[in-house]
């Protein structure tokens, strides 16, 4: 039987592809929360005089605490920048040019950054890796947006929430695998061919966007929509922004916030652990931190079941950042062992990925999408990158500290409530504001509807009047 758009079997073959192009870029973004110790690690230790680190001596790079969390923190800043105007360009070129450049980028970036730890001990090592990082940063947030697309066009009132909760999960899947694998690959054969094994992942990744806009094209062209969606195009202009709902900004804002507590924690997770508990080494403390990911990886779609079939997008958002609490809680005032916290956290991670990045097409038009996610991206990416640099602050600027105080961790701790209780606050306006106009956040799915038809083995056609219309 010929593979045809209208089946359903054709948009989970998309969805497979689609699920790839992040799956090696998240795997390259965590590995120096894995390698902290490496990165931080005194640059005059030989290499050769010992293996696994277990003397008090790192084997690393050099680098500050502060130098260190600017590495996340040039990621943020460059998604912030890039992501808004790559939004808009993926609204008007389609999205086989963003997947090219985007993918591509992610590679060039990687390859800048493990080049960069070649240059340990010299005053270029530090300008190459926020260089790569830079480079990488605009490629993985742009590409998350072409991902996100893609995924809403073939999935949209259907098993949109599942898709997503499937991308998350591929994604996340590098995330956990780096966790497991990097610190014993790195304990054989070293830092630099550590990060360049990053590097041939994101290769994998470019190999994964090239099949998706071959079979986003097809596709396209079989539905007869590719026209259409390139007409749609050209109407799209940068003044759409004024016409964003006030809902989509309230979203922005709670997703901003939620992952102001996550990201940052994840990054310095390994190292906290280390220094707060007894009997924690770096390989064991990397598996702890990863656990954020771990029940991610696992849950992500089952939760996007749940949600396609029950709705309350908005209602589960608010629970998300009210659960969250907790978890900060302990890790700050208790030495509850620190895998209760972070299998929390990743539970809760799990229901708000699933619940608030999908509600981003229920409340703007297809057409401007992209534009939407840039933005949402945006916002979320400069809420990080100053989270990362006020950490980087609390925790300190010396790296002769090897272990950094408690009272400094437990201030971090104390910033990661805080922007907890914003998110509950942004999260329950939403579901204010949603319910005045319609609730459409916490509706249930037009799944069931469709099953009752014809229409369920085929993709949403776009209503090019319909969808310009926002609230």
């Amino acid at each position: 039987m010929a593979v045809t758009a209208e089946k359903t079997y054709y948009r989970f073959l998309v969805l497979f592809f689609t699920c790839l192009l992040t799956f090696g870029s998240y795997f390259c973004f965590d590995i120096p929360s894995v390698l902290q110790d490496q990165f931080q690690g005194n640059i005059t230790f030989q290499n050769g005089t010992s293996t696994n680190h277990s003397g008090g001596c790192v084997d690393g790079l050099g680098m500050s605490p502060e130098e260190y969390n600017l590495l996340y923190a040039i990621y943020a800043w460059t998604n912030a920048l890039v992501v808004i105007m790559a939004g808009y360009l993926i609204d008007k070129l389609g999205n086989r040019f963003g997947l090219f450049l985007f993918s591509f980028l992610t590679v060039l970036g990687s390859a800048i950054f493990a080049l960069g730890s070649h240059f340990k001990g010299t005053p270029y090592l530090l300008p190459l890796m926020l260089t790569g990082r830079l480079l990488f940063g605009s490629g993985n947030g742009s590409l998350t947006i072409v991902q996100n697309r893609v995924t809403a066009f073939w999935f949209k009132g259907k098993e949109l929430a599942l898709a997503f909760g499937l991308t998350l999960s591929f994604s996340r899947l590098g995330s956990v695998l780096n966790f497991f694998f990097t610190q014993q690959f790195e304990s054989h054969y070293g830092i630099q061919w550590t990060l360049w094994g990053g590097t041939i992942l994101c290769v994998l990744g470019f190999l994964a966007a090239i099949t998706v806009s071959i079979l986003d094209k097809v596709g396209m062209k079989q539905l007869g929509l590719d026209g259409a969606m390139q007409e749609e195009s050209k109407k799209v202009r940068v003044q759409d922004v004024r016409h964003l709902p006030l809902r989509y900004w309230l979203l922005v804002l709670t997703i901003m916030f939620f992952y102001n507590g996550v990201f940052p924690f994840v990054a310095d997770a390994s190292k906290f652990i280390q220094d707060k508990y007894e009997g924690y080494d770096q390989k064991t403390a990397a598996y702890v931190a990863g656990a954020v990911y771990d029940s991610s990886l696992v849950l992500s779609a089952a939760v996007g079941i749940l949600i396609d079939y029950v709705g309350m997008r908005g209602v589960l958002a608010a629970l998300c950042a009210i659960l969250t609490l907790p978890v900060f809680a302990l890790l700050a005032f208790t030495f509850v062992p620190p895998l209760v916290s972070t299998l929390w956290l990743g539970v809760t991670y799990s229901f708000a990925a699933a619940s608030m990045w999908p509600s981003i097409p229920l409340v703007v038009p297809q057409a401007t999408l992209g534009t939407a996610m840039g933005l949402a991206t945006s916002v979320q990416m400069i809420g990080i990158g100053l989270s990362n640099l006020i950490v980087g602050k609390i925790l300190g600027t010396k790296s002769s500290e090897r272990k950094i105080p408690l009272w400094r961790w437990q201030q971090m701790m104390i910033f990661m409530l805080a922007n907890t209780i914003a998110c509950i606050a942004t999260s329950v306006i939403l579901n204010i504001v949603d319910k005045k106009q319609g609730g459409t956040l916490n509706k249930m799915s037009k799944r069931a509807e469709s099953e009752s038809g014809d229409e369920s083995d085929r993709t949403p056609i776009l209503n090019a009047e319909d969808d310009r219309h926002l609230d």
